[in-house]
């Protein structure tokens, strides 16, 4: 992995929000344009009664840090409330999902290192990020459907 030469301004106009599958989130990334290779930086903007994908990182520490709203994040088996401008550190083979039991939206920056998982020659394999239902929701959203629903 390569460092940057020199900087990059990033202004908000540049951005553009985009949907992620497989659970409909408002997302942008933030150092798509840059090339880094050591720092991945997105924001998402998590609906009320909303959740990303139950995952985990092969390599990747991801800190998890709330910018508007309350955040609600479940790391292994146990559920975290982070205040605004709180944030959790969490380590790649922990599982983990950030969602939203609220009625009022939540604002995620996230900032994993190193970017790449995978080095040459390594093959991808999306069972190691998704051991299991990525789309499984925590017990504190029992009776939410997420992501929405096509035609519905």
């Amino acid at each position: 992995m390569n460092a940057i030469d020199g900087y990059f301004l990033i202004k908000p106009e540049d951005d553009g929000w985009k949907v992620a599958n497989p659970m409909k989130i408002p997302f942008v990334d933030l150092l798509e344009r840059t090339g880094s290779e050591i720092l991945g930086a997105r924001m998402w903007r998590l609906p009320p009664r909303s959740a990303n994908t139950f995952h985990k990182h092969v390599k990747a520490e991801e800190l998890y840090f709330v910018l508007e709203g309350v955040g609600r994040i479940r790391v292994g088996d146990e559920t975290l409330t982070v205040p605004k401008h709180g944030a959790v550190l969490v380590g790649p083979q922990m599982m983990r999902q950030v969602f939203n039991d609220t009625e009022a939206e939540a604002l995620w920056l996230i900032i994993g290192a190193p970017d790449k998982e995978f080095g040459p020659g390594e093959s991808f394999d999306i069972k190691l990020f998704w051991p299991t239902d990525p789309k499984q929701l925590p017990k504190e959203m029992e009776g939410v459907v997420w992501p929405p629903q096509e035609n519905a």
